[in-house]
C-alpha cells in the first residue's frame, strides 16, 4: 500500500511537471513572443537594512547620530506598463509591512552648556513606494531602472538620558511620524508564463530633509498580469 501510494506521488509530481513545461514550452519557445504590456498585482518579500537617525525629530538642537537598522518585509504591488520594441515602461506602486528597527547610543548637546547622552530606538511598521519603471526586454527578460518617491511609518523613543532631564530640558517622548523620500535602483524579471512572472530587484531608500531612514532593500516577488 505504502508503495502504490509513493508511485502515485512520483507520478503526479512527473506529470505535473510535464504539464508545466509544455505549457511554457509551447507559449514561450519564441524569443519575440513575451508581451509585458498590461495591468499587474504581484507580492514580494524581502529584507532591508541601513540606517536610523531620527534625533531631528525630538529636537533641532541635537547633534544628530545614525545607527544601524534591519529587518525583513512582505507586501503586494500594483502596477501597469507599456512595451514597444524591447522598451517597457510603467509605473509601480507597492506597500509592504515591515519590521526594520535599530537602536544607538550617544552624545547629545546645543541646549546651552548642557551635553549629555541620549538612547534612542526606532521601528519602521509600514514602507511604500510609488515608482517609474524603464526597461529593456530580451525574450523573456525585463531588466529595468526604477526611480520614484518612498514613504515610511517610523516609531522613534528615547529610552534612556544622561546629563539633563526630559521633559524640562525638552520632551522625550516618541514620535510616530510619516517620512517621504526618494527610491532608486533596478531589477531583473522573468515570464514563466504569458501572466505570470518573477523578479528579484535591489532600492536605494533614503534622502528628502524628513527622512529619517538610509537603507538598501532587496526583495523578490511574483507578478499576476491581466491584458496586454
Amino acid at each position: 500500500m505504502i508503495r502504490l501510494v509513493a508511485r502515485t506521488l512520483v507520478s503526479l509530481v512527473v506529470f505535473s511537471s510535464a504539464f508545466t513545461q509544455a505549457i511554457a514550452d509551447e507559449h514561450l519557445s519564441s524569443k519575440d513572443c513575451y508581451n509585458w504590456t498590461g495591468i499587474y498585482l504581484g507580492l514580494n518579500g524581502g529584507y532591508a537594512f541601513g540606517t536610523h537617525d531620527p534625533l531631528s525629530l525630538f529636537s533641532s538642537n541635537f547633534n544628530a547620530f545614525s545607527y544601524n537598522a534591519n529587518g525583513g518585509l512582505i507586501g503586494g504591488t500594483f502596477g501597469a506598463q507599456i512595451q514597444s520594441g524591447n522598451v517597457v515602461m510603467g509605473l509601480e506602486a507597492d506597500i509592504d509591512w515591515t519590521n526594520i528597527s535599530g537602536s544607538g547610543t550617544g552624545p547629545v548637546g546645543g541646549i546651552g552648556p548642557i551635553v549629555g547622552t541620549g538612547t534612542l530606538s526606532s521601528t519602521t511598521s509600514v514602507l511604500t513606494t510609488l515608482r517609474a519603471r524603464t526597461g529593456f526586454a530580451w525574450e523573456n527578460w525585463l531588466f529595468y531602472a526604477t526611480t520614484g518617491l518612498t514613504l515610511d511609518n517610523t516609531t522613534s523613543t528615547f529610552t534612556q538620558t544622561t546629563g539633563f532631564q526630559c521633559g524640562t530640558d525638552f520632551p522625550c517622548t516618541s514620535k510616530a511620524n510619516l517620512h517621504l523620500g526618494m527610491a532608486l535602483g533596478g531589477g531583473i524579471e522573468y515570464g514563466i508564463l504569458p501572466f505570470l512572472s518573477a523578479k528579484v530587484e535591489y532600492l536605494w531608500l533614503g534622502a528628502g530633509a524628513v527622512n529619517t531612514m538610509y537603507g538598501n532593500l532587496i526583495r523578490a516577488g511574483v507578478n499576476f498580469r491581466f491584458g496586454g
